[in-house]
């Protein structure tokens, strides 16, 4: 999260960006990874004896969220790098 809040107000400088949009979304994207792991929390500490299932469920959810932050990452570095549209 520090990482792309430093990326996103030291890098595009060029870019018009207010900095508290720029923050409001970083804790955004972490709120909502938090609130992801809430429910599973809350169902291992009513049924312990699913725990490996619904953990598995989670981890596996969790990767495919990180997986589409890593393409996101790859799509602003190639759009700020090597852009097209320019």
């Amino acid at each position: 999260m520090i990482v792309s809040l430093t990326i996103s107000l030291f890098w595009c400088e060029e870019l018009i960006m207010n900095p508290l949009i720029s923050v409001a979304s970083v804790i955004a994207a972490g709120s909502a990874v938090e609130l992801a792991s809430i429910g599973p929390g809350v169902g291992i500490a009513r049924q312990p004896e699913a725990e490996g299932k619904i953990q598995g469920t989670l981890l596996l959810s969790l990767a495919f969220m990180e997986a589409l932050t890593i393409y996101g990452l790859v799509v602003a570095l190639a759009l700020l790098f090597a852009n097209p549209f320019v």
